[in-house]
């Protein structure tokens, strides 16, 4: 079985070869966001919701969840610190009757993620780090 190792923004796909136990991919910093349009989000809720339609777009086989956050608490202007999504995600955002193409081009990630119940709310948290993604590949 193949899977694929999301890199950059435009998630291109490299086979990492066969998966035979649960994986674990960390990572850390701080993304930016294209703002093309009027929607409400930070860099991590639109990170989150990307990676969730490119990996459902590109049918990453296997279950898998990504959490995006910020270590401070906060993700752009929004109360939320980032998202937690899954391979439901966007089945949630359209079962809700919205369209997450068109949330994303509007950079209205915070408004599709709640649709979906994929907010990240932590609270401030005292301390800023970093940003950090998590994701959690299960054959």
């Amino acid at each position: 079985m193949q899977c694929g190792r999301c890199r950059r923004t435009n998630f291109a796909c490299d086979p990492i070869g066969d998966r035979g136990s649960t994986e674990s991919l960390l990572f850390g910093g701080e993304t930016t966001v294209r703002l093309r349009g009027s929607g409400w989000g930070g860099r991590n809720q639109e990170l989150a919701l990307r990676l969730a339609y490119k990996t459902q777009e590109q049918k990453l086989p296997g279950d898998w969840v990504f959490l995006s956050g910020g270590t401070d608490g906060r993700d752009g202007p929004t109360t939320a610190a980032g998202a937690i999504v899954d391979a439901g995600t966007v089945c949630r955002i359209r079962n809700a009757g919205k369209d997450p193409v068109a949330l994303l081009s509007n950079n209205d990630s915070h408004s599709a993620l709640s649709l979906a119940g994929d907010l990240l709310q932590t609270g401030a948290t005292g301390t800023n780090v970093a940003d950090i993604q998590i994701m959690l590949l299960v054959p």
